[in-house]
């Protein structure tokens, strides 16, 4: 059993940064994939980044490459989403998420999710 309460949500301007983390319980956050997803209002929940157990390989959606960096402290059993050049279309509800699987970008693959933090960006 993994809980993962994610924090570091809020409203920035467009252009603007922020970082997000998700704190895991338990001792086997070291065997776990973790994956970073978003929502929007009014549409379906959408892969951002994930990494690999050991933070050896990472996945981003096509639109974040290059703005988000997706990392991981085994020691701490937190993960971090590291957002630059935000602008508006980021905007949505961010969940963190555990998978026992390599780096999945499907939801369906991950077992284990966060309530998610808010994050807005305006124009």
């Amino acid at each position: 059993q993994v809980q993962l309460v994610e924090s570091g949500g809020g409203l920035v301007q467009a252009g603007g940064s922020l970082r997000l983390s998700c704190a895991a319980s338990g001792r086997t956050f070291s065997s776990y994939g973790m994956g970073w997803f978003r929502q929007a209002p009014g549409k379906e929940r959408e892969f951002v980044a994930a990494i690999s157990w050991s933070g050896g390989s990472t996945s981003y959606r096509n639109s974040v490459k290059g703005r988000f960096t997706i990392s991981r402290d085994n020691a701490k059993n937190t993960v971090y989403l590291q957002m630059n050049s935000l602008n508006p279309e980021d905007t949505g509800v961010y969940y963190c998420a555990a998978t026992g699987d390599l780096i999945p970008t499907a939801a369906v693959a991950y077992k284990y999710w966060g309530q998610g933090t808010q994050v807005t960006v305006s124009s």
